[in-house]
């Protein structure tokens, strides 16, 4: 099959099993090694090792990533700041702030990236290449560089990203 041509792509990360796959509808397409955050649960602040787990979007494409290429989630969303702020993490003008930009902002505009993914929440969510023999991650997704190269240049912005545990 001519990925190329697939129209309903998505992506799917088992984190337990340290795999990522590519599927076309239903279909799986092609299945990659990768490494998440080195430590297990779901992402609650900044500086945690944890891999966020749930359904986000592929919102930055950074073909000048320090680590070889990569592809930004939209990682908070409005469901993080809800709890951000009912944890007392962030203030009521952080979160005001956060979900204007969650709903309205330019995930490919700097400024806005960092708002968004500058906060005790944590952020800059990323699937990238580097894997490289690491033992884990910060908490993005990282996979072989080759493997990278692949994916990079077949995910559209809006690709949908499930993330399980």
């Amino acid at each position: 099959m001519d990925i190329d041509l697939i129209a309903n792509k998505h992506i799917r990360v088992y984190k337990s099993r340290g795999v990522l796959e590519l599927f076309n509808g239903d279909e799986p397409v092609r299945k990659f090694t990768c490494i998440t955050g080195s430590n297990p649960g779901d992402k609650e602040r900044e500086g945690d090792r944890r891999t966020p787990i749930g359904n986000f979007r592929v919102v930055y494409k950074n073909p000048k990533s320090q680590f070889f290429l990569s592809l930004g989630l939209n990682y908070p969303r409005i469901y993080d700041a809800n709890r951000g702020l009912a944890d007392g993490l962030i203030s009521y003008a952080v979160y005001r702030q956060l979900v204007r930009d969650i709903i309205n902002g330019d995930m490919t505009c700097e400024a806005v990236q960092n708002r968004v993914w500058k906060t005790p929440l944590g952020g800059e969510i990323f699937i990238h290449g580097c894997a490289d023999a690491r033992r884990g991650t910060a908490g993005c997704v990282a996979l072989d560089n080759p493997d990278m190269l692949y994916l990079y240049h077949q995910i559209p912005l809006g690709t949908a990203v499930e993330i399980l545990p």
